[in-house]
């Protein structure tokens, strides 16, 4: 188990350097750091604007292949993501946004993926009963409303309830309060905080694990080694517990691996509407102020997740199909 994971992970670091020294060099094909100064006023001239970017590894007038192999040789030596146009550093941006996308989209996808697999289990054993129609339709409702629907009905009703109490319980804005100090007042802020954008990205999100764990089910409800089972002397729950199940859930966690980079860089909409400074919204300010660095480093932190979402999606498959040789 130990080598095939060490094998996997030298494959998946190769491709992580092939893939981040392309953005690199594709970045600097579409991104302009000049654009940063265009309109200034008083103007700043060429020169000046040089003398500016030069330091930072930012300026056109020096030739790509130097500015890559300065880049590189900084992350290699000391580990030196960058700055931004304006000074600001990479290695800092990304080490505090990724803990505030970390915070919010992890326990989402949690929730969501139990939800998912639970309604999948309910609804599938109970095909076109009452329950298994109105889980369906729930389901389709809420796979085809907007994540910014969401998030703005949840605000609307925050603040409506929060008049109705005269507390203030749901926060709206902001991943935590000013001058909170303690473990358990932090926590109960963090959970003000978080209720509401969870619960967006939940409503969005479950849909999709439903519907696919609740097809994959049926699918082995109705396999030889099922039946094979109840004539054995299984219930029909027993059946589906200790032997569909189990088959089911391996398309279903590779799924949701493999969701992992989209966990923390997919956000954008949920993170701008609830004022979350994180990795999402990052990557969209990068662009918008042509920040290569910056998106340069955000490329990467993707395919590491990405790396990470495949072998924990290979660990999935040893765990749940005894039937693979990992050997």
């Amino acid at each position: 188990m130990i080598k095939y994971l060490l094998r996997r992970s030298l494959g998946w670091l190769l491709m992580i350097v092939v893939a981040t020294n392309l953005t690199y060099f594709l970045a600097w094909g579409f991104l302009d750091p000049k654009n940063n100064f265009v309109g200034r006023r008083p103007p700043l001239s060429p020169e000046q604007i040089d003398q500016q970017l030069i330091p930072k590894n930012l300026s056109d007038t020096v030739p790509l292949i130097e500015r890559w192999w300065t880049w590189l040789s900084n992350i290699l030596l000391r580990w030196d993501w960058g700055v931004s146009p304006t000074g600001g550093s990479v290695n800092e941006q990304v080490a505090y946004r990724m803990w505030i996308s970390a915070e919010l989209v992890l326990g989402a996808t949690i929730i969501s993926t139990i939800l998912g697999i639970a309604l999948g289990v309910y609804t599938a054993s109970r095909q076109y009963k009452l329950a298994d129609r109105i889980g369906q339709a729930t389901s389709i409702i809420t796979m085809n409303v907007n994540i910014v629907v969401a998030a703005l009905a949840l605000v609307l009703l925050a603040i409506n309830f929060n008049e109705w109490v005269g507390v203030r319980v749901f926060y709206v804005t902001g991943s935590s309060s000013k001058g909170v100090e303690g473990f358990f007042p932090v926590l109960v802020d963090a959970l003000q905080h978080l209720v509401l954008p969870t619960i967006a990205l939940v409503i969005v999100g479950y849909a999709n694990i439903h519907f696919l764990q609740r097809s994959l089910l049926l699918d082995n409800i109705g396999a030889d080694y099922v039946r094979t089972a109840r004539a054995k002397g299984l219930t029909k729950p027993q059946a589906i517990r200790k032997h569909a199940l189990r088959t089911s859930m391996i398309p279903v966690a590779t799924q949701v691996a493999f969701t992992i980079p989209a966990i923390f860089t997919g956000a954008v909409l949920t993170e701008t509407i609830f004022a979350w400074n994180g990795m999402g919204r990052y990557f969209v300010d990068a662009l918008g102020k042509n920040d290569i660095n910056a998106t340069v480093a955000i490329a990467a932190f993707g395919a590491v997740l990405t790396a990470i979402g495949a072998i924990l999606a290979d660990m999935a498959v040893v765990v749940l199909d005894p039937r693979v040789r990992v050997s």
